[in-house]
């Protein structure tokens, strides 16, 4: 039989065809999808709420196609809770959640936010209550809105929104034990619609979901949000503490900007910036804290004396740095656990006497070391050139004399024909009035400023 000639060039050409697209097609069977995991494991609060955004941030940077939430709290802030349900509601690939013993209170919150929930044997979720600092039950307005938000969620993925309600408060639900907050086993949930599958451990939930042979991505911090982390600790904040007031307390002294002013305020951003990533630092407490600096540098450069604005100063500065810590919302510490704040004060102080321990071991070896040596000042003053010591002053209280430097409000005066290291009482002291010397300290004289008398008095220039 004679093959028709057109037959066979469309054969030839089908032929050449596949072969060419053979690779193509290949490949594309080939391609795995991409199933993005990340853990959570501790309460819900400032730090997990920016963990779950740099997260899923990173599963659309990769092209994940499905993200897995490994769960394991007991529950925690509410506000961050809420942050977390809306960020996996509007995720546009799905989530699933595999709830690894506990997904209690805020837990459940952010479980109903998932798709899918798989849970591990003898794990439980439920238990939403919101409560306040002293572990009691919140009033009803957060109770109103807790249901409300459980409801909504579970309505928005098909679950019982019933029964996302009773985990809030006790509901006379046929299905329940009246009177009681709804906590479900895994069974329990798997019968109530809440679990889609009962699995042992990861591995198990992928292959409920037949992505056993996935591309699998860990979600784990960079390098920054590692570095972040480390200044989370409560000592390392303890020692840029003792930084930030030493050197605030050393620039009253020496007043000027120099190197204690600038070391403070290194150490604050250190300490700030940290806390303002993870959530803990609210602006207002930012905004505390550069208003403390703003007016110690007034009091330092523009208002004389040392008083209201310095000391109120101080105040806010030291009380802003505490309360970064504290997860609270504007003032509003319903929330906040009373023993919270405490344990906040004590890191502080056992962070700064810590910090002040390391100093005083390594005080000697850091003053002789070659990077100090550059920053410490050689020259010598020695006696024949008129200058004193204020170490043994007694004697020079009610003494006169002149301001040799201006003094804001430290500085040098002369008496008789001595230098001395000094400091104004009260207020500046301009170069060549005549002071009195009123009282002195290991390092220096204090003195006044004084009229000029019509004759000179004893030691006047």
């Amino acid at each position: 039989m004679k093959i028709n000639p057109k037959l066979q060039h469309l054969f030839v050409f089908n032929l050449l065809l596949c072969l060419l697209l053979a690779p193509y097609v290949s490949k594309a069977q080939q391609t795995k999808p991409k199933v993005f995991i990340m853990e959570v494991n501790s309460e819900i609060d400032p730090r997990t709420n920016r963990y779950t955004e740099l997260a899923l941030e990173e599963a659309t940077k990769v092209g994940a196609d499905h993200v897995l939430l490994v769960l394991d709290t007991f529950g925690g802030a509410l506000n961050d809770a809420d942050e977390i349900r809306k960020r996996l509601l509007e995720y546009p690939k799905p989530v699933y959640v595999f709830i690894d013993k506990n997904a209690a209170s805020a837990g459940a919150l952010i479980s109903l936010a998932c798709d899918s929930i798989y849970m591990a044997p003898g794990a439980n979720i439920g238990a939403a209550t919101v409560v306040g600092a002293d572990g009691q039950a919140a009033p009803g307005k957060y109770q109103s809105y807790m249901r409300s938000i459980m409801r909504s969620t579970a309505e928005a993925n098909g679950r019982n929104p019933h029964l996302a309600e009773a985990m809030v408060e006790a509901s006379v639900d046929s299905t329940l034990s009246a009177g009681q907050v709804l906590t479900l086993t895994t069974s329990e949930a798997i019968k109530y619609g809440f679990c889609d599958g009962v699995a042992t451990n990861v591995d198990g939930v992928l292959a409920e979901l037949n992505l056993q042979d996935a591309e699998i991505i860990r979600y784990e911090l960079s390098t920054a949000n590692k570095i972040v982390s480390i200044f989370l600790n409560p000592f390392i904040s303890g020692i840029l503490l003792l930084v930030i007031i030493g050197g605030l307390y050393f620039e009253l002294q020496t007043p000027g900007i120099g190197f204690p002013l600038l070391a403070a305020l290194v150490a604050g951003v250190l300490y700030l910036t940290p806390y303002y990533l993870t959530g803990l630092a609210e602006n207002w407490e930012i905004l505390m804290f550069v208003g403390g600096i703003i007016l110690i540098v007034l009091e330092l450069f523009v208002i004389p004396g040392f008083g209201i604005a310095g000391i109120s100063g101080i105040i806010l500065t030291v009380v802003s740095l505490v309360l970064v810590m504290v997860n609270n919302q504007l003032f509003d510490f319903t929330f906040v656990p009373s023993d919270n704040l405490m344990k906040s004060l004590i890191a502080v102080v056992i962070g700064m006497v810590g910090a002040g321990v390391m100093i005083a071991l390594t005080w000697n070896r850091v003053l002789n070391s070659q990077s100090m040596q550059r920053m410490v000042l050689k020259n010598t003053f020695d006696s024949e050139e008129g200058y004193r010591s204020a170490n043994t002053a007694a004697h020079l209280v009610g003494k006169t004399g002149v301001a040799h430097t201006r003094m804001a409000p430290s500085g040098r005066v002369m008496i008789g024909n001595t230098l001395y290291d000094a400091q104004a009482r009260d207020g500046f002291i301009e170069r060549g009035d005549a002071v009195q010397v009123v009282d002195h300290s290991t390092f220096a004289l204090r003195v006044k400023r004084i009229e000029v008398q019509a004759t000179s008095g004893e030691g006047l220039a």
